[in-house]
């Protein structure tokens, strides 16, 4: 399961942070243990601090033009403060290859879906879209489209354990039927194809292709398999009225936008369902607690990422994320890497239909921040680049 060591990274962490960085995503609190990069601000070139700065003083400020400033102020602050952590994380990791350790956290999460759903609903669940009791069905399909990333960008190693792994990852991708996460795997897969230097090679479209062929399949051939049926369908699935509710929610307040994590009361397409848990748990009748329905509001989202920044933090907390993005997908295209080149463009194309960089999530959106933190802090020659 290591690499050769000539394609070892320049820096390797200790094993402990290894550990802790593979249970991630089976409990994500721990990714808080970011907190203590913080540090790792100060080494950045000046042109990343001055990015970090702006984007951080947009966040605050925008907190001060919105209907309850002291409030959004406090969450502007907390929410800012792990975003940098995260970003922070990734200077001290510095390499992509630092980030395996998550592939094997993330097998354990597809093990435990499949196990959970074929338990609790049988073959009758999957057909209904796999689930997993704490990620959400688009979660669980981008997350598995992360594991194969990591399975395709691998070098070194062999084979032998890859091959399973991916295509459990892959298995797990389709039989959660998302879209979203089908836009991310081609948009990134071409990303690092075209971006990734030495390392381009046509087999990084491989999982994609892998997926459409499929679905192709079974639509020709009326194989009852909903869930890959569902990958070729373009409907919106009501993000339309969703869009609108953002874009009304945020001229109620233009400049600063509603507030952190108070934008759901504006998105009444979505509000009016009320509180609810994961489908996989609604579909096993259990039911969202009492004393989490008065937060219901706090976790919808208005399925398009800047929209749902505009409709948060306004145009000023908006400017700041779209500075910070634009300069991480350039850093990224300089620094070559396929692995954060798919992460950072196939992110980016998914946040049109959804919005998978707002944090917390269980741990995919801050892998999004992680990479740019790496993209940050790269050196202008990467030491994989010259192996």
């Amino acid at each position: 399961m290591s690499s050769s060591p000539a394609h070892a990274p320049a820096f390797t962490p200790p094993k402990w942070v290894s550990g802790l960085i593979a249970l991630v995503p089976i409990f994500p609190p721990l990714y808080l243990a970011a907190l203590g990069c913080l540090g790792q601000l100060r080494t950045l070139p000046l042109t990343a601090r001055y990015i970090l700065f702006f984007f951080a003083s947009t966040q605050l400020v925008a907190a001060l033009f919105t209907p309850r400033p002291l409030l959004s102020l406090g969450l502007a602050a907390a929410r800012t403060l792990l975003i940098l952590a995260m970003i922070a994380a990734g200077v001290y990791l510095r390499d992509s290859r630092n980030l395996r350790p998550l592939l094997w956290g993330q097998l354990v999460i597809f093990a435990t879906a499949w196990g959970y759903t074929l338990w609790t609903q049988g073959l009758a669940g999957v057909q209904e879209r796999l689930g997993h009791p704490y990620y959400y069905i688009v979660s669980l399909g981008l997350v598995a489209v992360v594991a194969l990333w990591f399975t395709v960008f691998w070098r070194g190693g062999r084979l032998g354990w890859r091959l399973p792994a991916g295509l459990l990852a892959l298995a797990t991708f389709l039989a959660a039927g998302s879209r979203g996460p089908l836009l991310a795997l081609g948009v990134g897969s071409l990303a690092a194809l075209a971006f990734a230097g030495r390392q381009r090679r046509l087999w990084v479209l491989l999982p994609g292709a892998l997926a459409l062929g499929v679905a192709a399949l079974t639509t020709t051939l009326n194989l009852p398999l909903e869930p890959v049926e569902r990958l070729l369908n373009d409907q919106t699935s009501g993000r339309e009225y969703v869009w609108q509710d953002a874009v009304q929610g945020w001229q109620t307040s233009p400049i600063g936008g509603v507030g952190p994590y108070q934008g759901g009361p504006y998105l009444t397409y979505l509000f009016k369902d009320g509180c609810q848990l994961t489908p996989t748990l609604e579909r096993n009748d259990i039911a969202c607690p009492e004393s989490l329905s008065r937060w219901s509001s706090v976790w919808l989202i208005a399925h398009n990422a800047w929209l749902h920044w505009l409709l948060e933090t306004g145009v000023v907390g908006l400017s700041g994320v779209v500075v910070l993005m634009v300069f991480a997908l350039w850093r990224a295209i300089q620094l070559g890497d396929p692995f954060v080149l798919a992460v950072l463009f196939g992110y980016t194309a998914m946040n049109v239909v959804d919005v998978v960089i707002a944090v917390p999530s269980q741990h995919f959106a801050e892998l999004w921040w992680v990479a740019v933190g790496i993209s940050f802090g790269a050196a202008s020659t990467p030491s994989w680049r010259k192996a």
